[in-house]
């Protein structure tokens, strides 16, 4: 019934889905806690100290579970798509390779020194070391996105002996897909810490558990979730831009546009039919892609697109 590759497939995404459930809120909190943490230094306020341990717990659980989830697409990357592996293993492991030797180590070293340092370090020692912490934790990600950007838009290689093989490394990283995929996961991931820390405060509230607490919680969740997410959008609107700028079809693919439109609908709800190439039962804004992106799309021949 099933092909190897369709399972395969099946396996990847589960992981990867059950994976993300856990990244977007670990970076987040991250940085929050480090604030939580600085906040205390500054004002001497126990409630921050409070807040920053409670919070902080969190964040541990769920690391504990996205490194557990990302260690199994790790082996996914090697025995599901051994071929891919084998054709791109000397680009794409290399920034794997950062980011655990740079980053995992960095965030793992220092977050075992968190921990254990709450009555061993001195306030602002510790708040250090929650801030190394965030910036481990937010540089894996940057690794991390620098390897996906290279998927999304190849450069930097070339083909050799059946392989593609690394040719410079600084383009790879100066890839112009990482700016803007960066961007978007550390604001998002601050946007997602904001809603959570704002809906486990409000739970509380509403059983009126320590209510001083989880009230100042609930204000720093929701100024961080307003802002960030905010933010986030910008960054998500910039990263449309750049794809259509360098890859247009793929924007299109992603809008299902069968045919040249200038200006292009965009698609709020679309049912979409593959084997007859028509979009039915459509909410569109009109021109509203064109709009948004400030760039026309084909679904034939495309000129112009950039390395």
């Amino acid at each position: 019934m099933f092909e190897a590759v369709d399972l395969a497939r099946l396996q990847f995404a589960l992981t990867s889905i059950y994976h993300w459930l856990f990244v977007p809120f670990t970076l987040g909190m991250t940085v929050i806690v480090a604030a939580l943490e600085w906040t205390y230094v500054s004002t001497g306020k126990e409630v921050y100290k409070k807040m920053a341990k409670f919070w902080g717990k969190l964040f541990l659980i769920n690391f504990a579970m996205g490194v557990v989830t990302g260690i199994v697409q790790e082996f996914h990357f090697g025995m599901n798509w051994a071929e891919y592996s084998r054709f791109m293993g000397d680009i794409f492991g290399a920034p794997l390779a950062l980011e655990a030797l740079m980053a995992f180590f960095l965030e793992s070293t220092f977050m075992g020194v968190w921990i254990f340092g709450w009555d061993r370090l001195h306030k602002c020692v510790h708040a250090l070391v929650a801030t190394f912490v965030a910036l481990g934790t937010n540089l894996s990600a940057f690794w991390i996105l620098v390897a996906n950007s290279f998927m999304q838009h190849p450069v930097g290689f070339v083909l050799r002996n059946g392989r593609a093989e690394m040719e410079n490394f600084l383009i790879i990283v100066q890839n112009g897909y990482v700016p803007g995929q960066f961007f978007h996961i550390v604001l998002n991931g601050l946007l997602t810490a904001g809603v959570i820390i704002m809906a486990v405060s409000a739970w509380h509230l509403l059983r009126d558990n320590a209510t001083e607490f989880y009230r100042r919680s609930a204000k720093w969740g929701m100024v961080i979730a307003l802002v960030f997410g905010t933010l986030g959008a910008l960054a998500g609107h910039h990263q449309g831009q750049y794809i259509t700028k360098v890859q247009p079809m793929k924007m299109a693919a992603m809008e299902a546009l069968w045919e040249t439109q200038d200006p292009a609908p965009f698609s709020l709800i679309a049912n979409i039919d593959t084997k007859a190439q028509k979009n039915t039962n459509t909410l569109e804004i009109p021109g509203g892609l064109s709009f948004l992106t400030q760039n026309s799309f084909t679904s034939g021949k495309v000129e112009g697109i950039k390395d």
